[in-house]
């Protein structure tokens, strides 16, 4: 059988082909900038039966009606996040709608980690010192500082994928870890990395015996030098412990006058008009975030602030942004290849056509 498929964006021309090589017509936005909603409708109520979306789509209640009552069979997200998408809407259509978790947890880790070194270490502003030829001499501690990551203490506020892989490369650094999950604890984690830490302490590749354990989230605050941010977003009403602003005035006065905060999860979780206010009064030492409560960010930010240039890094969302993540179309390796197989496995009905059974499939409490 021949489908039809409308893509919201260029995920990858080698993934793409997969669904090509089956017959299928595709069709694929062409720009960088995400298409209308109404594009987005036309194209769902003119009888595509899959639908391969960003974080940058909003698909909502008026959608998924849409899909139901033409021939939509599924969405196909290139993200980790669905904020953009509407489960509740998508169970009441029983159309189900699927992620890429997994595939970027290490690029994330990974990114996380390095943008918490370059706010330590001041990197951005000591290269552009060299760039505008602003640089005369070296000096002792003229005209700053950075600190030290190696032996410093990190919170890990969320101890899902993305947090236990930035602990290992932490571990790696000499790192004491505190843990902090709204959701869930994982001891039997925690323990195997305690065993590790033993190990490198016995063997000699460590000074001293790390440490790492589970405490409440207002200990870790105030006893990190560091802290990164691995939550999903849940606002109020959503969860018993929403996520949504979770860093906002109050927690950030619990930290550390010399800590820094790092974001890569979602926007929201931190109140940026906070942070600003943080970072002007020095109630923390700095910040990185790679996401935005707005992306992208707005002119008016108050973390455009002139100010904030030594203390805040900022990035562009691409903690994933890394070539074999993002475009390999190995739905092992990349969230390109990732997406086209849950294409593919709701189209060809494989899994007995159950998608409950599909392993990328998101919402599968409506089958």
């Amino acid at each position: 059988m021949s489908y039809r498929i409308f893509a919201t964006c260029d995920i990858g021309q080698e993934a793409l082909q997969r669904l090509r090589d089956k017959g299928w017509s595709l069709e694929v936005y062409d720009r960088v900038e995400p298409p209308p909603q109404s594009l987005i409708l036309e194209k769902v109520t003119g009888g595509v039966d899959a639908l391969i979306t960003t974080l940058r789509d909003r698909i909502d209640e008026s959608v998924f009606a849409a899909g139901r009552a033409a021939r939509l069979k599924v969405v196909a997200q290139m993200a980790v996040g669905f904020d953009n998408i509407d489960r509740a809407a998508a169970n009441r259509h029983r159309l189900p709608f699927s992620n890429t978790a997994d595939v970027l947890t290490d690029a994330t880790a990974e990114f996380a980690f390095l943008i918490m070194g370059a706010a330590a270490r001041m990197t951005w502003p000591s290269e552009q010192m060299v760039r505008e030829q602003t640089w005369s001499t070296w000096h002792p501690w003229h005209p700053w500082l950075g600190v030290e990551v190696t032996g410093r203490t990190v919170a890990v506020i969320g101890t899902g994928r993305i947090g236990k892989s930035f602990i290992k490369k932490a571990v790696g650094f000499d790192m004491d870890v505190l843990c902090y999950d709204p959701v869930f604890q994982d001891g039997r984690f925690v323990d195997g990395v305690r065993r590790v830490l033993t190990v490198r302490h016995e063997e000699g590749l460590a000074s001293r015996l790390q440490t790492i354990e589970y405490v409440p989230l207002d200990v870790a605050l105030g006893r990190a030098d560091f802290v990164s941010l691995h939550v999903n977003l849940t606002r109020p009403g959503e969860s018993p412990e929403p996520t949504f602003h979770l860093m906002d005035e109050r927690r950030l006065k619990m930290m550390k006058p010399t800590a820094i905060l790092v974001n890569t999860s979602r926007g929201p979780v931190v109140d940026e008009a906070a942070l600003a206010k943080a970072l002007l009064e020095g109630w923390i030492g700095g910040a990185a975030l790679d996401v935005f409560e707005k992306e992208p960010l707005p002119a008016d930010s108050p973390l455009r602030d002139e100010r904030l240039r030594l203390k805040l890094r900022l990035f562009h969302h691409f903690a994933s942004a890394a070539k074999a993540t993002r475009l390999s179309p190995d739905p092992e390796v990349g969230m390109a290849g990732r997406t086209v197989q849950a294409v593919i496995d709701v189209l060809e009905k494989r899994y007995d056509g159950d998608p409950k059974k599909m392993p990328y499939v998101v919402n599968k409490e409506a089958f």
